[in-house]
């Protein structure tokens, strides 16, 4: 009915909050009838994630067609349930750019190693599509950090909640890489897996699990959420318009030339930056933007432009390497006036943690808004890895009102309780913090500053 009193147009709905997130798709995968297809890039095997994992099974059971498009790196230590998994008659099951080892460390690394310029290549896309009705598509992969249901530390991440017929563009895109030569029914690389009795042992093994996530702790985060029960009552806002554009790089990306249009995304991406006029917000986790990008930001704020970035600090980076890569651009970026954010690794008040599940938090979300009108989401990283090695996607819209929230995201994100300003004085960063300030990477360990040191003397910038 949505759909039938916006002809033509797309309703699209921000979701920020891990509760919210997790209760859509699993909702989504309740109320499917026809087909569910997943694309993700780590599937972990916790509370969250065997939880949605069953809700899969149990759409398959009534016999909804459900297909899942893992990215191998993740999903190789968990072969063998994943086989089982596809056993189920209404269930398949393929991998990105898969190793032809299936188990063991030592065979996996010996593999990698003899076969890096391939294997260095992921599927980084995060899609959750319904009956070809719902979609939703961001930064989130599935696990515990994800969802906020993690005791130590959560991600901050973002989604795009969609319907109309963007979506249809979304399932398109699914139905490409599914059928991409990147890619490998589990079937093929490992049939004596994919078995019936195996199927049952794993719905045995599980069994336990699951019946002790019902009464879980997160359960009663999930009933308590405010945007969970609205959700489940229909009070569910959308935003529509039809101006937007979904877009995913090529699944045979890495078999492209090394160059700036080798990335559909980044296309789109510095397109839109390009177009900023006033005002410019960047959310990313993994910022590392070389030289050009980092001289075009500088010459935008210096040209007027207000242009914020919010990333990690080093003591929040997952990925300490990083950190080293993007460190080495902090005093250019400042001198030219941009605006620079790095996030705390706790989230902030007591009642903030508690409602995360941990006091520790990290940066995942990847969007931007341009202007008053204009903003991306998606899984990409401004980072040579998102833009030359690893597949993405994401979408760009036009509505000043989904623009504003975004926006209004960014400056919660960067108060003061859960973010560092960081400033240059006498040539020298400084991270205030209230009435002292630090003279060195915040809050970071001996360790941290090691891994990150190392990325910064050794030529790692085009991993990272």
């Amino acid at each position: 009915p949505a759909e039938a009193q916006h002809p033509g147009a797309s309703g699209f709905r921000l979701v920020s909050e891990g509760p919210e997130a997790f209760v859509i798709r699993n909702r989504a995968a309740k109320l499917a009838v026809r087909s569910l297809d997943v694309q993700t890039y780590i599937w972990h095997d916790d509370l969250t994630g065997l939880f949605l994992a069953a809700t899969l099974v149990e759409a398959a059971d009534r016999g909804v067609r459900v297909r899942i498009l893992l990215d191998d790196m993740d999903a190789r230590a968990k072969n063998y349930s994943l086989a089982a998994l596809d056993a189920h008659p209404n269930i398949e099951i393929r991998l990105y750019n898969p190793l032809a080892s299936r188990s063991g460390a030592l065979a996996g690394g010996l593999e990698f190693l003899g076969s890096f310029s391939r294997l260095n290549h992921r599927m980084h896309n995060k899609s959750w599509i319904a009956d070809n009705r719902i979609a939703v598509v961001g930064g989130r992969n599935v696990g515990n950090e994800y969802f906020g249901a993690s005791k130590e530390v959560n991600f901050v991440d973002l989604d795009f909640a969609m319907v109309g017929p963007v979506v249809r563009d979304v399932s398109a895109n699914f139905d490409r890489y599914w059928n991409s030569s990147a890619v490998y029914p589990i079937a093929v690389l490992s049939p004596e897996a994919v078995t019936e009795v195996n199927l049952e042992r794993l719905k045995e093994k599980t069994a336990p699990a699951l019946e002790k996530a019902k009464t879980s702790s997160y359960t009663e985060i999930l009933r308590q959420d405010d945007a969970v029960r609205r959700l489940l009552t229909g009070d569910w806002s959308l935003a529509w318009t039809t101006d937007y554009l979904f877009v995913a790089d090529d699944p045979l990306k890495a078999k492209h030339e090394a160059g700036p249009e080798r990335s559909a995304v980044l296309a789109v991406i510095r397109g839109a930056l390009a177009g900023a006029e006033r005002d410019t917000t960047i959310i990313s986790p993994y910022f590392v933007p070389g030289d050009t990008a980092a001289d075009s930001l500088a010459d935008g704020a210096g040209n007027g432009k207000r242009i914020r970035i919010l990333t990690n600090s080093l003591a929040a980076n997952d990925v300490a390497a990083v950190h080293g890569g993007y460190s080495q651009y902090r005093k250019k970026l400042l001198k030219g006036g941009v605006e620079l954010f790095e996030l705390k690794p706790e989230h902030g008040t007591a009642a903030q943690s508690s409602f995360f599940g941990s006091s520790g938090a990290s940066l995942h979300t990847k969007a931007l808004t341009v202007d008053e009108d204009k903003l991306f989401v998606g899984s990409f990283n401004l980072d040579p890895r998102s833009a030359l090695l690893n597949t993405e996607q994401g979408v760009l819209a036009t509505d000043p009102g989904l623009t504003a929230q975004l926006r209004a995201i960014f400056e919660q994100q960067v108060s003061g309780t859960r973010a560092w300003r960081v400033t240059l004085a006498n040539g020298k960063l400084r991270w205030p913090a209230g009435t002292s300030e630090y003279d060195d990477e915040p809050m970071a360990s001996g360790w941290r500053r090691f891994q990150a040191w190392l990325a910064k003397v050794f030529p790692l910038e085009s991993q990272l």
